[in-house]
């Protein structure tokens, strides 16, 4: 259990990490904002928020292990 808390943090990590990488990524290539920004932007988002969601998760499966 202690592993797949490790394992879950360690992916919301890399994928709060990489939305945040694609967001720059894009405002720098596109240098405007559309409807396709947006749209890009509102997947990064939920792909975020996912991220989020695994490191909450991931925090607590360790914390037991870690009291």
């Amino acid at each position: 259990m202690e592993f797949l808390g490790f394992t879950l943090d360690v992916i919301g990590k890399l994928m709060v990490a990489f939305t945040a990488v694609m967001v720059h990524h894009r405002f720098r290539k596109e240098h405007r904002i559309d409807e396709r920004v947006f749209a890009t932007m509102r997947r990064e988002q939920v792909i975020g928020l996912l991220g989020i969601a695994l490191i909450i998760i991931g925090y607590l499966l360790q914390v037991p292990f870690k009291l």
